[in-house]
């Protein structure tokens, strides 16, 4: 059961890349971009998070911790760019 659970959450985290990796393609604003890049990350960390209880190991939780920290502070300093033209003042 878990495995049918577990194929169903990969094929619909693909579906979700996919869309999100289009939209950072052809997004017609440079906000988009960025909300697809932060889409993309938050869907790679619900990947990493799956396949950890695929395998059974924490290491893949915390690899997906990190990924979640350093895809915030990219996020913000992306934003930041955008608004400000600088990053740090």
């Amino acid at each position: 059961m878990i495995e049918t659970a577990l194929f169903i959450g990969f094929a619909c985290l693909a579906a979700a890349l996919l869309l999100a990796l289009w939209r950072l393609v052809i997004g017609p604003s440079a906000a988009d971009r960025i909300l697809a890049l932060d889409t993309l990350t938050i869907n790679a960390i619900a990947l990493i998070v799956l396949f950890g209880i695929a395998r059974g190991s924490i290491l893949y939780f915390e690899a997906a911790l990190l990924l979640a920290t350093v895809g915030f502070v990219g996020t913000v300093a992306y934003c930041r760019f955008l608004l400000r033209g600088d990053i740090v003042e």
